[in-house]
């Protein structure tokens, strides 16, 4: 092959090697099977009749011959040949070529062969390989089938070539669909369960009563227990093992970073993939995505948000294939719910636990005639509770059981942890976290004070910057305070298990549990410097925003977005210090930096809460933060103006941008004037609304000068767009042609990847209209696969519908349907269909429901609404062919 790594689309089918032990997995492998030839692409795999070991020239050709390996691995290493010294399964690994992708995909749990276990290690650690673990067939068929068609977006270089080429349109778009170099956002995928890091202990019963309540129809199931119990491992674990009792699989819903009910449904929405655009509520948003789904929501950490506890019963009653399974210190006392207490560790586990985390930290430590007793001592004086074990155990790197024995025996029963009306198992994780503190140095303990300030997790970065914070003008940048000394103090924290280390793009992220976190916030209220250290926390955020803000609309478009998804509790956390201190100038300055950003990830809605507060807080605003927060608060609006009152505070805003010197905040908000002008802001003489498109073009060809003046590149693209739905509306197809391709152009120069979705998308549609299909669906494939990568499900369901066009212009009638039932579904599941679509797909889609075909139409739509995001993209860039399968 030529260009082993290019995923050939629709020409010549993709080939994905299939390798696993022969003696296990069959379910799998037919699964597996199956999901390759539901993308149109030819599995390569070795059947179950085959020789145990075929020759290694054999495996060695079909791997050359093949465009991705996919791995499937269970407890087997497989058979060793004579004269061999690994097995087929690892020697097909080592056989992939560099350059060819590798899914790897896990089942669990399992009692794994010690050669097994090595080779999956070495895996694990290869930067070339995505890792994944499944419990069974049908997740595996979902995950092999998402990652499969995300890979075909993610590689679409060889077709876009040819369509573009055939369109006579000039390949400049490689850089922003081509090979990765870091993560992109996920696409509206929901948040699935988490893959802990260590095994769970001693909940075997737990579990499986849990289960057993899951699918003897409880849909509403609270774990209740003291913090450090295990509430949230259990919780997942449980969901995991009911995996195959819902069709749509499990989300993960952390709410430990919130302490406000109302966003509670954000926090399910943003969970889920749903959409917060500020167009319609959010609860609404949830119903429509949820209403036909089979789904198991595991909610964390809601008793600091107990409130919101009708919101869950309101959930329940709009989505009847939704159960719902929450960890709570306390019941909810709301309809339905059925409790579940979380109790400590048997005597048993939880000296296994100790073992199991004593070993993290001392590989050689083993449980001895001579040390038992005290480890069990240990275990007896923690009440059993997992968290307070394992921060005893963390310890044993420097201290003997007996010492450590010695030392809570002597410390645990002088210590108070919090409240002393607190349940005793509650109290006794408290005081073992006081008494691991005791442990520390002065420097140790005061860095985990000023941690407590952050939600979500932390970089090193942050945290030096947060652990200087104890001027008077709360700046760290005055302090001496060397990183060397932060650096060490947290890896003692880490070592102490107090604090959490894990890597997310070669940038290590560090976290706190809930109670670790309360206690690190409390120590920090008392230690007076909780003001200067939320001061810095601010400070820290508003500087990233200013240092994203212009990066965003170009080649850090990519590595900006998915660092902000990293910190967006952060962001918010310091959003809510300005607010609540009135500080109305940096709250508006960090809402405007980001604002491509909460755009594409769809947080708007949320920002316009924030900026009305302003408006509505009665204080003197500055212009500059005035006209900010008129933009936010109007622009999602922009569809919805019947008496012009939305058109009339934009207007106010760009003067306000115009009068404070802010060519991007007036360009911007032009941007959403011109919207509103040409969605109708004045009434005929029959009261109903109409588009104002001579002021929308006075309004963008302004903008489009200020633009070119200010040399952004960006802004002038925009405006290039904006000038082209005047021209659309005006009826002059090829001066709106001329314009949407001078902004693809600009967009591409610049590698703006929103950009030039945004302008490949209108392209597409002109160039349909002038008749010439090849051009649009060239652009409309690169607005889909463009929408892919950067996570913006509102781009993928605009591109869905412009390929729907295409199909049926092609005579495809079941491919539009398909596409258009998918691009339905992804607006409902996604909170996108209340707002206006920009969008000429329907007329097309009711030609083909009045003709002959509409039974078969029909039948499609309902098929395509069942089809994943992935699925669906992979729909739009790729056709059926009918080349046979290849099996060895």
């Amino acid at each position: 092959m030529s260009h082993p790594h290019v995923i050939r689309t629709p020409d010549q089918r993709l080939r994905i090697f299939v390798s696993s032990t022969l003696q296990e997995l069959a379910p799998e492998r037919r699964a597996a099977k199956t999901a390759i030839e539901r993308l149109h692409l030819a599995p390569v795999m070795f059947e179950l009749g085959a020789r145990p070991h075929p020759p290694r020239e054999l495996y060695r050709a079909y791997l050359q011959q093949s465009d991705v390996f996919l791995g499937l691995y269970w407890e087997r290493y497989g058979w060793v040949a004579p004269d061999e010294e690994v097995s087929g399964l690892e020697d097909e690994y080592n056989l992939c070529p560099d350059d060819v992708p590798r899914l790897l995909y896990v089942k669990s749990p399992g009692d794994r062969d010690d050669r097994l276990r090595q080779l999956l290690n070495r895996i694990r650690d290869d930067d070339r390989a995505a890792y994944k673990y499944f419990e069974t067939p049908k997740e595996l068929a979902r995950l092999v089938e998402d990652d499969l068609a995300t890979l075909l977006a993610e590689r679409f270089d060889q077709s876009r070539a040819d369509l573009l080429a055939a369109a006579d349109v000039p390949d400049t778009a490689a850089p922003l669909v081509g090979p990765r170099s870091e993560p992109d956002p996920a696409v509206a995928d929901p948040v699935r369960l988490p893959m802990p890091l260590t095994d769970l202990v001693g909940r075997e019963a737990d579990i499986a009563e849990l289960r057993r309540l899951l699918v003897s129809g409880a849909r509403f199931v609270t774990l209740v227990g003291p913090g450090g119990i295990g509430k949230s491992r259990l919780a997942i674990a449980a969901a995991r093992a009911s995996a195959p009792d819902f069709d749509d699989g499990s989300v993960f819903v952390d709410l430990s970073a919130v302490h406000d009910a109302e966003r509670v449904p954000s926090r399910i929405a943003q969970a889920l993939g749903v959409r917060d655009t500020g167009d319609a509520p959010i609860m609404e948003n949830l119903a429509t995505a949820l209403r036909d789904r089979s789904i198991l929501l595991v909610l964390d950490n809601f008793e600091q948000v107990l409130d919101a506890a009708p919101a869950l019963t309101a959930l329940l009653a709009a989505s009847p294939q939704v159960s719902i399974l929450v960890t709570s210190r306390v019941l909810l006392r709301i309809s339905a719910e059925q409790s579940y207490d979380v109790g400590p560790l048997a005597d048993e586990q939880a000296v296994h636990l100790f073992l199991e985390r004593a070993h993290a930290v001392k590989p050689d430590f083993e449980i001895t005639p001579d040390n038992r007793r005290a480890v069990e001592r240990v275990c007896a004086a923690l009440d059993g509770v997992p968290l307070a074990i394992e921060l005893a155990a963390a310890r044993v790197r420097v201290l003997s059981p007996a010492e450590l024995l010695d030392r809570l025996d002597r410390r645990l029963s002088v210590l108070v942890g919090g409240p002393r009306d607190l349940p005793a198992r509650q109290q006794t994780i408290r005081r073992t976290i006081e008494w691991s503190t005791q442990l520390l140095d002065d420097d140790q303990r005061q860095l985990l004070a000023r941690l407590g300030v952050f939600e979500g997790g932390f970089t090193l970065e942050a945290a030096e910057y947060v652990g200087a914070a104890e001027a008077d003008d709360g700046d760290p940048a005055t302090q001496d305070y060397p990183s060397s000394d932060v650096l060490s103090s947290l890896a003692a924290l880490v070592d102490s298990s107090l604090v959490g280390q894990h890597d997310a793009d070669d940038r290590p992220r560090f976290s706190m549990q809930a109670i670790v976190r309360e206690y690190a916030r409390e120590q920090l209220a008392r230690s007076g410097a909780q003001p200067a250290v939320r001061e810095a926390h601010a400070r820290y955020f508003l500087a990233m925003g200013d240092d994203a803000e212009d990066d965003l609309r170009g080649s850090g478009q990519r590595r900006w977005m998915q660092r902000l998804g990293d910190e967006r509790d952060n962001l918010r956390a310091a959003e809510r210090f300005l607010l609540d201190n009135r500080d109305w100038d940096r709250a508006a300055r960090l809402a405007f930096s980001l604002y491509l950003y909460w755009w594409v990830t769809g947080l708007l809605g949320e920002v316009r809460t924030w900026m009305e507060e302003a408006l509505a807080s009665g204080d003197e605003l500055s212009d500059h933060t005035r006209a900010i927060a008129l933009y936010f608060s109007r622009t999602i609006m922009f569809w919805k103006d019947p008496d012009g009152a939305v058109a009339a505070d934009l207007t106010k805003s760009v003067e306000l941008f115009r009068q404070t010197g802010d060519a991007n905040g007036e360009g911007l908000a032009s941007i959403s004037l011109a919207l509103a002008l040409l969605a109708g802001n004045s009434a005929d003489s029959a009261g109903s609304a109409k588009p104002d498109t001579e002021r929308a073009r006075q309004v963008m060809e302004h903008a489009l000068q200020l633009y070119r003046e200010t040399g952004s590149v960006w802004g002038e693209s925009m405006a290039l767009v904006l000038l082209g739905r005047v021209a659309l509306r005006e009826g002059a197809l090829q001066e709106a042609q001329d314009h949407f391709a001078q902004s693809l152009a600009l967009t591409q120069g610049a590698d703006d990847r929103v950009g030039a979705r945004i302008a490949s998308y209108h392209l597409g549609w002109t160039e349909l209209m002038l008749g010439d299909v090849t051009a649009a669906r060239a652009d409309f494939a690169l607005s889909v696969t463009i929408s892919a990568a950067v996570g913006h499900p509102e781009g993928i369901a605009y591109g869905l519908e412009g390929m729907v066009a295409v199909a049926a212009l092609s005579g495809d009638s079941a491919r539009a349907g398909r596409l258009a039932g998918a691009a339905q579904a992804l607006r409902e599941r996604s909170g996108l269909h209340n707002g206006p679509t920009f969008t000429f797909h329907r007329r097309y889609l009711d030609d083909l429901l009045a003709g002959p075909e509409a039974a078969v139409v029909t039948a499609a739509i309902a098929a395509g609404r069942e089809l994943t995001v992935e699925q669906a993209v992979a729909e739009a860039l790729s056709e059926a062919r009918s080349e046979p399968d290849i099996v060895i």
